[in-house]
């Protein structure tokens, strides 16, 4: 009975949390620009006062850049045995650059009702992550003003600094362990599949990104005078990149696939299912045949295979006209998404080691520094997974989606790597929330259901 008398709460008190929104939503805390340091900081006492408000142990944490929030739950637990639970998310936002492309003022938030009823919330930061964030201690708050406390062990986790890089995000984690460390992360920094049907983000893509530059004479030389006989680092690189890919699509580098995982046959299918075909996945950017490898859907081949792509190719002379040489040069930038159990230091070996077994006569090359990163994933079979997927059901009307991201989320890798959580991510964002770009919006039903749904998922992880 407590569940349905905390999400009677939460329905009941649904315009005094999109006023709270609003009030966090005028605050602009761009993190990037020193300019707004005390916006940031002002962010940062507003989040740790709506948490002491709830009931937390809250506090504001100083960092060498912006401050952290960090907030513990004290009081009485309903299951002091369940799995402890660190929520994150983070207060700080984009630049609204260019000012001119807004609508209205970016930090004074309004409600728009469209055409079909539904309602969005325009504001800077109101997708990416502030509404996000906030869906998490809405849900708390309906909890200790029902039942008078929390239904597990819970820790809350903000910070500052995610929008311009999180350089003191982990100094604090490594100071922090012991206090931080818990079962499991919530992660509020993800999307749903659609504006009706809830999803889990359970795969991450690492990467390693590697800068090589060919080099054949000791300087630029005369088209006419040396075009034929001498080598052109141009076309050597053009031949060594075209070697990288075969007629299907997979990557040639060997041992590139070493540690790759087939999909379980049930999420397979279900991605299968999804309606992503070539044409409508890639209409949107005036394209419709998928060059990836033969066999693989859509959303296999974004959210859980490998990738070696040409990011870019510079050499010779590229301004207005011509200057007639063969460049003495030519370099590129290459990025590789990783996969499964893929070890970064290994894909960037064998890579090199492949440029340079395949390097036409006369050349030479040189590499950037190493640079790369593991994928992450939670297990398909995971009981944080089938807890979330049964709470989001219950809240939805349809089942949960478990889905991959084609990017990465540098904090759950941190988690992993520092604390030694697994993250269970669930978002209620939508592709075209326009995060990052002038009139971010956030569905107001994403607001109020995200709330909904959090206060499931804690109820789930309770026992």
């Amino acid at each position: 009975m407590s569940l349905a008398a905390v999400l009677a709460r939460l329905d009941a008190n649904a315009d005094s949390a999109v006023e709270r929104l609003f009030e966090l939503l005028r605050i602009p805390s761009i993190s990037t620009d020193p300019a707004y340091k005390d916006d940031v900081a002002r962010a940062a006492d507003w989040c740790a006062r709506q948490l002491a408000e709830v009931g937390f142990d809250a506090a504001v944490r100083p960092t060498t850049g912006h401050p952290m929030v960090v907030a513990h739950w004290r009081g009485k637990v309903a299951n002091p045995g369940a799995a402890s639970v660190l929520f994150y998310g983070h207060y700080d936002v984009q630049p609204v650059d260019p000012l001119s492309l807004w609508e209205t003022d970016p930090f004074d938030p309004r409600l728009v009702s469209r055409d079909d009823g539904s309602k969005i919330i325009v504001a800077r930061g109101a997708a990416d992550d502030k509404g996000q964030l906030l869906t998490f201690i809405e849900a708390a708050r309906a909890y200790v003003a029902e039942t008078g406390g929390m239904p597990c062990p819970v820790t809350v986790f903000l910070e500052g600094e995610e929008e311009s890089g999180s350089p003191s995000l982990k100094p604090f984690l490594t100071a922090n362990r012991a206090e931080l460390a818990k079962d499991v992360a919530l992660v509020c920094d993800t999307n749903m599949l659609d504006r009706t049907t809830p999803a889990i983000t359970a795969t991450l893509r690492g990467m390693v990104k590697e800068e090589m530059t060919l080099t054949a004479a000791s300087r630029d030389l005369h088209s006419g005078m040396y075009g034929g006989p001498a080598q052109n680092p141009i076309r050597a690189l053009a031949k060594v990149l075209a070697k990288l890919h075969d007629d299907q699509g997979r990557v040639t580098v060997p041992g590139f696939y070493d540690g790759v995982p087939e999909l379980p046959a049930e999420v397979k299918a279900q991605w299968e299912n999804l309606g992503l075909t070539p044409e409508s996945f890639l209409g949107a950017v005036g394209l419709s045949i998928s060059t990836g490898e033969e066999g693989r859907s859509i959303a296999e081949l974004v959210w859980a295979r490998p990738t070696c792509e040409f990011n870019g190719i510079t050499g010779g002379y590229t301004g207005e006209g011509f200057k007639t040489v063969l460049p003495a040069e030519a370099s590129t930038k290459i990025s590789m998404r990783l996969v499964g159990d893929q070890d970064p230091e290994a894909i960037s070996r064998n890579f090199r080691a492949f440029i340079e077994a395949n390097l036409p006569a006369d050349c030479k090359v040189s590499f950037a520094p190493f640079h790369g990163t593991p994928a992450l994933r939670l297990a398909f079979d995971s009981p944080w997974l089938d807890k979330a997927k049964a709470a989001l059901a219950d809240e939805w009307g349809v089942p949960a989606v478990v889905m991959g991201s084609g990017g990465s989320i540098p904090v759950v890798g941190d988690f992993k790597q520092i604390l030694g959580m697994d993250s269970l991510m669930v978002g209620f964002g939508l592709d075209d929330d326009r995060i990052h770009s002038p009139n971010e919006k956030y569905e107001l039903s994403s607001f109020l259901k995200g709330a909904r749904s959090w206060a499931r998922i804690l109820d789930r992880i309770a026992g």
